[in-house]
């Protein structure tokens, strides 16, 4: 020990503190008591794992024996199959060596539990009992000391007691004497006095002894005797800490040795991991699942029951422009879908090399990431493929019944269209009528027909709203109140089955800069009109505005005033002027000349759909930026500012009013 090698004890070092040494070892022995109740409650805890991690393996074990047969052979496979089957899976041996680790385990914290009662609890118990007896000895031996060295103390203080008393004798016999001088006791008095001083001496000589006794026993008891016995404390303390490492040791030996049984279950698990092989179980679930298969006849025609018909296209006039229309239609779509395609190949190869170059090196990346990535790409170009191989397929079979005769080549360009007042189909001459996008309309020709009867008609578009057959602008004037301008005039026709690519904000349509020769014929407003939507235009009676697009049968008309404002209103309030007539206007003269202080006040509220836009808040204040491209010149329907955060972005000009 430490102490030992220094060369310092007790008895050297500290003499007279018996009592001291005595409470040190009092500290060590609850130390063991601590140690021993930690190692105790330690066990207890070992043992109360292992019956759950028990518990826990008999309940997996259950699960497993229920679903091991459709992880291996199929909920329903075709060949008999026992238990022997179901052990040649890897998986199978792989998840029954790590149950069986478990099991092992569990048993391992058993076995631990039982080593630290039997090798450290019990031994630190026996040690702690061994050093109270020995120290209660000791402490009994050293009050045995004390005891011993007070009697001597007491025999010299006795002798000096009767000394003193002696001397008052002689003192008392001397006086005696002198009084009886003269008379007859003279004699015996003279014998007493000499009795008494012989007393005297004979009671010093023995005071003296106790003198010399008790000087030399207190030596030897701090010399001697309490040296010894501090030293003999300072050996059974050095014998008691030794024992007391010495059974942590083995403590920490068990513990040891229990960790290299769990390695050894985990270096076994993890073998059987390895050993799993995705292949091989795919053989055997396939092996065990293996029936007939024939893909399903194709389907042919089947004519009515009550109608007798034959399988052949039908060419005549009528479904022949049928035929004509749905192949142009067919052509149109393919053409957009064709570079889709190209583009979705190209990023789905791109992916799969990723997912290659991430598999084989982990510190590239995420692997599961970027093969989330390629899955999402591979389902996306799959349907998109499918979409191809329909019109493809759609365009074969056409072509092949119109045998070359695909009819004239000016397609309608066709949008969905509601219709506030009735009007009439170019191919059935039946009427239109509704407010749920009823009939189409061409934006070339302006010619409306029912969705039904789109591809009934000719594909002879004259590309002039005034040149055909069909409506006119001014056939759909009405007077519409209340109707939302979200329901007539939202247009399908520019939808695409492009539908995985990203969809753009609506700024991004919007050009670079302001065109300010745009403009139309002009027309006096009948009637003031109040927006109810951020897409229409305030007006007012008397006031001239120029029409932008004339009405397409759903009765709205989009139009821009003096102020530069443009937005839909109905087409009922509206007459249009001769070219030569000057017209009146009520409008307030409001000059758009921006300043640094020029602002709008937002009347709706607008999120921003773009990084390039900012927010439009319901009464909130918006600064028009300057220059030539800046503020309202800053394109078509979007004016640029600076919002209260300082941002700078674009917004949709009929969203705001002038302040």
């Amino acid at each position: 020990m430490a102490a030992s090698v220094r060369g310092q004890t007790y008895g050297q070092h500290l003499p007279d503190q018996v009592e001291r040494i005595a409470s040190l070892t009092d500290s060590q022995l609850e130390l063991l008591e601590d140690v021993r109740d930690l190692h105790r409650e330690r066990a207890a805890l070992e043992r109360e794992y292992a019956t759950k991690l028990q518990l826990l393996v008999k309940k997996a074990g259950e699960k497993k024996a229920k679903k091991m047969q459709a992880l291996v052979v199929g909920n329903e496979p075709t060949k008999v199959w026992d238990e022997n089957t179901i052990r040649q899976s890897t998986l199978d041996m792989a998840y029954t060596q790590l149950l069986a680790a478990m099991s092992d385990s569990a048993q391992d914290h058993i076995n631990l539990a039982d080593a630290l009662n039997g090798h450290v609890i019990e031994q630190l118990k026996t040690t702690e009992r061994k050093h109270e007896e020995a120290k209660k000895k000791q402490m009994q031996y050293y009050q045995k000391l004390l005891s011993e060295r007070d009697r001597v103390y007491t025999d010299r203080i006795k002798s000096k007691q009767k000394y003193d008393d002696e001397c008052s004798e002689v003192d008392t016999y001397r006086q005696k004497q002198e009084r009886s001088a003269d008379d007859r006791h003279a004699e015996r008095a003279a014998k007493q006095y000499e009795q008494q001083q012989i007393d005297m001496l004979n009671s010093k000589n023995a005071y003296l002894i106790s003198i010399a006794v008790a000087n030399k026993v207190k030596s030897k008891f701090y010399d001697e005797e309490l040296p010894a016995l501090e030293d003999q404390f300072q050996d059974l303390q050095t014998r008691l800490l030794d024992r007391f490492v010495g059974i942590l040791k083995n403590a920490q030996d068990l513990q040891l040795k229990h960790l290299d049984a769990l390695r050894a279950h985990l270096t076994a698990t993890e073998g059987a991991l390895d050993a799993v092989n995705p292949g091989a179980d795919q053989d055997l679930f396939i092996d065990y699942n293996i029936s007939p298969f024939s893909p399903p006849a194709d389907w042919t025609f089947e004519p009515c029951a009550s109608h007798y018909d034959h399988g052949d296209m039908s060419v005549d006039p009528a479904p022949k422009v049928y035929l004509q229309n749905r192949l142009s239609k067919c052509r149109n779509k393919l053409q957009e879908l064709e570079p889709v395609l190209t583009s979705k190949r190209r990023d789905t190869e791109q992916l799969a090399k990723l997912v290659a170059a991430y598999s084989a090196d982990a510190g590239l990346g995420n692997a599961d990431e970027v093969l989330d990535n390629f899955l999402d790409a591979h389902h996306a170009l799959t349907f998109y493929e499918t979409s191809g191989v329909v019109l493809t397929t759609e365009m074969d079979t056409v072509s092949v019944a119109l045998d070359g005769d695909e009819g004239a080549q000016s397609p309608h360009s066709f949008k969905s269209t509601s219709f506030s007042i009735p009007a009439t189909c170019a191919y059935c001459k039946s009427s239109i009528w509704g407010l749920s996008k009823q009939g189409r309309t061409c934006k070339a020709c302006g010619v409306s027909v029912h969705s039904k009867c789109e591809l009934k008609l000719p594909a002879d578009c004259t590309g002039s709203r005034h040149g055909g057959r069909g409506h006119q602008a001014s056939d759909s004037v009405s007077s519409l109140s209340g109707i939302s301008r979200s329901s007539s005039v939202v247009s399908h026709t520019d939808s695409r089955i492009v539908s995985g690519q990203a969809t753009p904000t609506p700024s991004s349509f919007a050009p670079s800069s302001h065109s300010p020769d745009e403009s139309g014929p002009a027309a006096r407003v009948l009637f003031d009109f109040t927006p109810t939507s951020p897409f229409e235009l305030a007006v007012f009676a008397e006031s001239t505005v120029h029409v932008l697009e004339e009405d397409d049968g759903s009765g709205w008309v989009k139009v821009a005033d003096d102020s530069g404002g443009k937005g839909l209103v109905p087409a009922s309030y509206l007459e249009f002027l001769a070219g030569g007539e000057t017209p009146r206007s009520t409008t307030p003269s409001v000059s758009h000349q921006q300043t640094a202080q020029d602002y709008v006040r937002g009347i709706y509220a607008y999120k921003a759909q773009g990084p390039d836009e900012i927010d439009v808040e319901d009464g909130g204040l918006i600064q028009l930026t300057d220059g030539p491209s800046g503020g309202r010149s800053y394109a078509d329907g979007w004016w640029e500012g600076i919002d209260p955060s300082g941002k700078r972005g674009i917004f949709p000009s009929n969203y705001v009013d002038n302040v």
